[in-house]
């Protein structure tokens, strides 16, 4: 297993703009059943239209991608680690968030809107959350860094005391 490690490459795989997660899901189906050498298909962070695979050899790699949809063709030169690095890394971050804290929304369509938390899923790193000034409260789920912690619900318990 380790030799398998050694000998791999990495190639880029250019894909149509926001479809990287389901081009991932048909290189791994295929690469499965086809029992091909892919060892890692990578979705970087924050690069749209790519995703890299980590593959034995380019034959493997090209078989894993021909005919997915949305698949547009495997970069002609290898991918260094150290190029793709810095996309990778699992960010061990602590979750600093609470039930009852005050967020302010900073992505998507209610961006600048502050809310409630009202419940966190820390598997998925998601939050669910109460708009404040809405009418009547909607329950929304929101990636955990779509929102920013403006107060913490012990300061309340303090002011009020």
């Amino acid at each position: 297993m380790e030799q398998e490690a050694n000998t791999s490459q990495i190639y880029g795989l250019r894909v149509t703009a926001n479809r990287e997660d389901q081009v991932m899901d048909f290189i791994v189906a295929n690469a499965q059943r086809k029992n091909l050498e892919v060892f890692a298909v990578i979705r970087p962070h924050g690069m749209r239209g790519y995703i890299f695979l980590e593959a034995g050899n380019k034959t493997d790699a090209e078989q894993a991608a021909f005919n997915v949809p949305y698949a547009r063709g495997i970069l002609p030169k290898t991918v260094d680690y150290s190029e793709i690095e810095h996309m990778l890394e699992q960010v061990k971050y602590e979750v600093n968030i609470q039930k009852n804290d005050i967020v302010e929304i900073i992505s998507g369509p209610f961006k600048r809107e502050q809310a409630k938390i009202t419940r966190i899923d820390k598997q998925k790193e998601e939050v669910v959350v109460e708009l404040l000034e809405a009418a009547v409260p909607i329950p929304m789920t929101l990636k955990l860094d779509a929102v920013k912690v403006v107060r913490r619900d012990t300061e309340e318990k303090e002011k009020a005391e």
